[in-house]
């Protein structure tokens, strides 16, 4: 699976709620990782990993249940820069424990693999790559009228919450980077490779800028099956309808579809899941109309059991 944080976080639920013995591995996007206050922060990979080890906040669908504040509002007290971003004090120790090992030379797959030797999410946890592969948005600069600048798409996404004029997405460090260890392997032996209903531009989309994953998805003797995170006209969460206009992709079911595009063009697609109320046209594509609506696991299950039906694999 290819999946990002909230909505994939959820979606992985219904796949361990269907298939609770299979061998799931889901590659997870690492392009809004960053460095605060001297911690790594890496939110799809921990989205994951507390939803799936329970711990994850439920109202928020980030960060940890039962969370406390109290570092942030000292780190506001001493006007400590950036303060946009909140870190929460349960959460903080992750961050700690995952930027010790990292200073200490462990990849990032690694330490992913450590961290859930405590969660157990029932899931293999993979990030996309070791290696920088930072989403940054190109934005105007109010300072500077006429001119642009890039921000970290974190700063975008939860200072501005997408409502500055952009320009477009660029992912740093992807042209140096490479899969993580075994990623393009697990793509390659799967028996059916699922993109779950996770944002297609800032998450999928960042997995897919990991030079490799997406000539491996190309190959796999696998079939590629999407689900599309749009339900008429308006994404399952988030803010996928920003980033989607600032690449001139329409917010529709069969406009994300498009965008993918078939893996007998040049996309990556073998199917293509839209919501029943829906209707999608994607050429060379397989496409059906299911409920998409994760209201829970055992709902959430049944759309897995649709992507595995037209994958042509019994669950």
């Amino acid at each position: 699976m290819l999946v990002g944080g909230v909505g994939g976080a959820r979606f992985l639920l219904g796949v361990r709620e269907l298939l609770p013995e299979a061998d799931v591995s889901a590659i997870v996007n690492v392009g809004d990782d960053v460095w605060m206050h001297g911690l790594r922060i890496c939110p799809d990979l921990d989205t994951c990993m507390y939803t799936l080890g329970d711990g994850i906040d439920p109202e928020r669908g980030w960060g940890r249940r039962g969370e406390t504040w109290h570092a942030k509002e000292e780190l506001a007290k001493y006007r400590a820069q950036p303060d946009w971003f909140g870190l929460g004090d349960r959460d903080i120790a992750t961050h700690l424990v995952r930027s010790e090992m990292l200073r200490a030379g462990y990849p990032l797959s690694a330490v992913t693999e450590a961290l859930c030797n405590r969660w157990q999410p029932g899931v293999k946890l993979v990030p996309a790559t070791d290696d920088r592969c930072e989403t940054h948005v190109v934005i105007s600069d109010a300072e500077k009228p006429g001119e642009r600048r890039a921000i970290h798409f974190q700063e975008w996404w939860v200072r501005y919450r997408a409502s500055v004029e952009t320009h477009g997405f660029v992912t740093i460090g992807a042209d140096q980077a490479k899969p993580a260890p075994n990623v393009t392997e697990i793509i390659a032996a799967a028996d059916v490779v699922l993109l779950a209903p996770s944002n297609p531009v800032v998450s999928i989309g960042a997995i897919l800028a990991v030079p490799g994953i997406r000539g491996a998805l190309r190959t796999t003797r696998a079939r590629v099956i999407g689900l599309s995170p749009v339900i008429d006209g308006k994404p399952l969460r988030g803010m996928a309808d920003e980033c989607l206009s600032v690449i001139g992709v329409e917010t529709s079911a069969e406009a994300v579809g498009r965008h993918y595009g078939a893996r007998s063009d040049t996309g990556i697609l073998d199917g293509w899941l839209v919501h029943s109320s829906d209707t999608a046209e994607v050429p060379g594509v397989e496409v059906r109309s299911v409920p998409l609506l994760m209201t829970d696991p055992a709902a959430t299950a049944e759309m897995v059991r649709a992507a595995l039906d037209i994958a042509g694999v019994k669950p």
